[in-house]
């Protein structure tokens, strides 16, 4: 491979599909490119021309359109186009210019198909085109719904293990010097079957029973069987096994199916243990449902405190084990939300019991279910009309600093926007709230659609529930009837853009400690949440959560074909690379925070990034036309 060829591999190893290609797959590509350089405003592809190649562009810029001439996609440095239209019938659908002056590496059509006879992945990529995104997302799914870890991870001990022959009695004492809740039951093998195995005498074994603890109440006391009968009489004969690299959810499973509490572990055969349900239950003492349950047994502010790092350990370990972002958003919810709960518990345990009805809120990513371990406190107290600022508030401002406080202890810092129920504006009796929500729908400026965009995500904490459900109820009613309102949420929603250049190049940060670094709150995910919102508001959807509410925009008409689902896909997408990003922050010991850097990740997720943003900035130029301002003499 002369010097020339050796520069084109290295460049095409930098990008996907290519960055996974083997050796000689690459070598073999790089040998049969052929280069031509085009000086912008060339037309590079015409509409119905044959097409013999794959266009990758080695540096310039150029741009594709559809039939009717609108822009459809601008591509740049290591960018490929033409791939549809191989596997199509060898003609241009999409016409392609180049916009500035451009360098392009043509690949043979036969090498391209030869490369996709080979490469799975490489064919996947190409065979997804502009779903790649959409397909990556499944996959995150798919593996998601499966968790990871293998049973032999959760086996403690080897299995305890009794000849066939020995008395219960004999069994039981086994089962209580062993602090073991069962043993397995084995007799010499006859012949071959599933269970049968070499012990390490070299003998042939059968597997051919469990004797468990239940077993003995059931099958011995209550049926008054003898002591010195064979362990077979009380044994069961059906025997539920699990072999040892199947997953832990697949285990859970099998015991749910089959009502029972242990599972011999089978390694090509060979018993090497006895999962049982507490091992799982010990297994998941880090999970958030353990966790859960830990926060209410805890009687001091010091005490939740400390739990504070089982949080991260908690999402983590999830993150680990192929959790989506929705499960993930969901559990750190729920855990957010029972640290505000208990410590409610413990307030009014010192402060004795209200003096009217209340509701503790929490709002923004909390209330969407959607928080990430950097999250803080948004949160508000919602009273009932009978209460009287001079004989109550000081109560529900104690409980409200308690609160406040112990969520600071707790890992949630203090919003820097003094969004709390500690601030006297966000402690009103309903008909406050109301008055507030109304004038913010009617009248709304600056100041009101940004407490919208936070106050509009609520949802309820701790007491009566119906106060907090009257606001949502008034939103969902009024906002759809308000078009002066939600044209200026939506032009409020386009103030964060994604951070895609011209050529369709990340635009980074500048300056400070985040430089060359894109922001995946302030840049992706948030301005999604906040167009979904909007969409939402116009719909009179009560949802909370932005998979839920695209659940309820799907069912109108207010999105185009297709559109709901690419936003869904890019939220997730977002999501789970802002979400992983943080988990790698904390296994590396670092505080966890947005940012990442685009050179730092690989080029198949820097295509995928580049998708989701592409999405997004789609998403916000179709708000401004779905909701227009309406002229002065329409709004009243």
């Amino acid at each position: 491979m002369n010097v020339e060829q050796l520069d084109i591999r290295d460049h095409l190893a930098q990008f996907a599909p290519f960055d996974s290609l083997s050796d000689d797959l690459l070598d073999k590509v790089a040998a049969s490119v052929e280069i031509r350089y085009f000086q912008a405003g060339t037309e590079l592809l015409v509409k119905d021309q044959p097409i013999e190649a794959l266009w990758y562009v080695r540096s310039g810029a150029v741009e594709m359109y559809l039939r009717n001439g609108r822009l459809f996609n601008r591509l740049g440095e290591g960018d490929i186009f033409g791939y549809s239209d191989l596997l199509r019938n060898r003609r241009v659908r999409y016409p392609v210019r180049a916009i500035e002056d451009t360098l392009i590496y043509f690949i043979p059509a036969e090498v391209f198909e030869e490369v996709c006879d080979q490469d799975d992945e490489f064919a996947e990529f190409v065979d997804t085109g502009g779903q790649r995104l959409k397909a990556t997302v499944e996959q995150q799914r798919h593996d998601s719904d499966m968790m990871t870890t293998r049973v032999r991870k959760l086996l403690g001990r080897p299995a305890e293990m009794i000849e066939a022959g020995v008395t219960l009695q004999e069994a039981a004492q086994r089962m209580r010097d062993a602090n073991t809740t069962c043993v397995l039951v084995i007799e010499p093998a006859e012949k071959a079957s599933p269970y049968t195995f070499i012990d390490r005498d070299g003998h042939g074994r059968r597997l051919c029973g469990i004797l468990t603890d239940r077993d003995f109440c059931t099958r011995v006391l209550a049926e008054g069987v003898t002591p010195q009968a064979p362990a077979t009489d009380a044994m069961s004969r059906q025997l539920i096994v699990v072999q040892s690299d199947e997953t832990v959810y697949e285990a859970m499973l099998s015991m749910l199916r089959n009502q029972v509490h242990h599972l011999p572990v089978l390694h090509r055969r060979q018993p090497i243990g006895v999962l049982h349900l507490s091992d799982i239950v010990r297994y998941e003492t880090h999970s958030s449902l353990f966790l859960v349950n830990n926060i209410f047994l805890q009687n001091e502010v010091d005490q939740l405190a400390h739990l504070s790092e089982e949080v991260r350990t908690a999402f983590a370990r999830m993150v680990a084990d192929g959790a989506n972002s929705e499960m993930v958003g969901r559990a750190l919810a729920t855990v957010g939300r029972s640290f505000a709960h208990r410590l409610i518990e413990l307030a009014e345990a010192r402060l004795g019991p209200p003096p009217v009805p209340y509701c503790f809120m929490v709002l923004g990513s909390m209330a969407r279910d959607e928080p990430t371990i950097t999250a803080d406190q948004d949160n508000a107290l919602v009273l009932d009309d009978r209460f009287d600022p001079e004989q109550h508030d000081a109560y529900f401002e104690a409980l409200a600093k308690f609160v406040s406080d112990g969520l600071a202890a707790c890992g949630y810092p203090y919003c820097k926007g003094d969004v709390m129920a500690t601030n006297p504006r966000w402690r009103q009796p309903l008909q406050v709230w109301k008055r507030y929500f109304t004038e913010w729908m009617d009248a709304p400026n600056p100041e009101r659609l940004l407490h919208s965009s936070i106050f509009f995500d609520l949802a309820a904490v701790h007491g009566e529930e119906p106060l907090v459900e009257a606001l949502q109820d008034l939103i969902a009613e009024r906002a759809p009837q308000r078009p002066f309102f939600l044209a200026a949420m939506a032009r409020n929603a386009l103030g964060r853009t994604p951070p895609l250049g011209f050529f369709r190049t990340f635009v980074m940060e500048q300056d400070g400690k985040h430089r060359k670094s894109i922001n995946l709150k302030r840049r992706g995910t948030a301005p999604l949440a906040d167009l979904v919102r909007v969409h939402a508001l116009a719909c009179g959807s009560k949802a909370q959560n932005t998979f839920a509410r695209l659940d309820d925009i799907a069912k109108t008409r207010l999105l185009a074909d297709g559109v709901n689902e690419r936003l869904r896909y890019a939220f997730e997408f977002l999501s789970m690379v802002r979400i992983r990003h943080q988990a790698h922050d904390i296994e590396q010991g670092e505080e966890p925070d947005n940012n990442i850097e685009p050179e730092n990740i690989d080029s198949r997720e820097r295509h995928h990034l580049k998708d989701a943003f592409e999405v997004i900035s789609h998403a916000q130029k179709f708000l401004g036309f779905r909701y227009p301002m309406p002229s002065k003499r329409s709004r009243g």
